[in-house]
């Protein structure tokens, strides 16, 4: 590999990350999605996500989702809540 290319190269990488970051809304709103059994309340899901819709808020656009689930086990519950 020739010197310019791998400089060149160097710059691409160290240059993506504040692209990447640049794109991002300024504003993103981030939402907690607790649930005991995420596949069997799909319907309450698609719920949610169409109440948020109607509020102007899309996934991915201008709100991240963070889902978690407890597959069941309700003694799983607090585990799955983050420390404040």
């Amino acid at each position: 590999m020739n010197r310019r290319g791998f400089v060149t190269g160097l710059g691409a990488v160290l240059a993506a990350p504040h692209s990447a970051w640049a794109q991002l809304p300024p504003n993103v709103a981030r939402i907690g999605y607790l649930t005991c059994n995420l596949a069997t309340g799909l319907h309450l899901r698609d719920a949610f996500l169409q109440g948020l819709h109607d509020l102007g808020y899309v996934e991915g656009r201008n709100v991240v989702i963070e889902y978690r689930s407890a597959e069941g086990k309700y003694e799983r519950i607090p585990a799955l809540l983050p420390q404040i």
